[in-house]
């Protein structure tokens, strides 16, 4: 489970992950809860510049996000790198995301993704590690499309609608989050700046379904904030955004 992108998981509301979506399509691309959810992915139609206006991912960005999670301080550092690993025959750029609590390293994940033809984004899995004390003490949630019948999602349409609602990920019974749109037209404030036009999002699971996080996407920059609403105390906020 992706901590910064998709970082979690109510009802699914409106039919909303598109029947082309860069390649995904029929039945289950419709009805995201339908089964089996099998997105066909045509590689022709992808690309690893991602360019999509609520989730760019420019190369040499790095994001520092700071929050608390069960009251306790933290830093998550997201950088777009320049690396791309090919995943199903898809090129997907890869971001590397640092969580730390006081100084001390507590998640490192390396997250994949590609954007369609249409301009959707889509998350193809991630390399994920936990640690305590200096050692790694759980890959949970680690997959890769294509692998043990893992399939990808969409992390960001093209053109999010309110009700909207779609798969983020899909390894069955490891990694199932999903997002209905909430909002396409709020504002918010963050250390980082002021943002209106933002995108809300209502991410939840039903691996976990007592936990439910908003997360928001401003214009240009992507995710500004994030925070539990049901299942833990937890919340996140862009603090500045660098380039190299």
């Amino acid at each position: 489970m992706n901590r910064y992108f998709v970082s979690l998981a109510v009802s699914v509301t409106a039919a909303a992950l598109l029947a082309a979506c860069g390649g995904g399509g029929g039945d289950a691309g419709k009805n995201p809860t339908a089964s089996p959810y099998a997105p066909t992915i045509d590689p022709a139609r992808f690309t690893d510049h991602v360019t999509n206006r609520y989730f760019p991912l420019t190369p040499g960005t790095t994001y520092v996000y700071e929050g608390t999670k069960d009251s306790t301080p933290q830093r998550n550092e997201v950088t777009v790198t320049r690396d791309t690993k090919t995943i199903v025959g898809v090129r997907c750029v890869v971001v590397h995301d640092v969580v730390t609590e006081e100084g001390n390293l507590v998640e490192e994940t390396f997250d994949w993704y590609a954007q369609d033809s249409d301009g959707n984004v889509w998350y193809f899995g991630e390399d994920s590690k936990e640690y305590e004390g200096g050692k790694v003490t759980s890959t949970k949630g680690s997959w890769q499309a294509g692998v043990d019948g893992a399939q990808p999602g969409i992390v960001m349409e093209a053109s999010p609608k309110m009700g909207d609602t779609y798969r983020q990920e899909y390894y069955q019974g490891e990694a199932e989050d999903m997002a209905t749109v909430l909002n396409v037209n709020e504002s918010t404030t963050v250390p980082a700046g002021s943002y209106q036009e933002v995108v809300v999002t209502e991410d939840f699971t039903p691996l976990e379904p007592d936990k439910v996080e908003h997360k928001y996407f401003a214009p240009g920059v992507g995710f500004v904030m994030g925070s539990m609403v049901k299942g833990g105390a937890e919340e996140i906020q862009l603090v500045k955004i660098t380039t190299d």
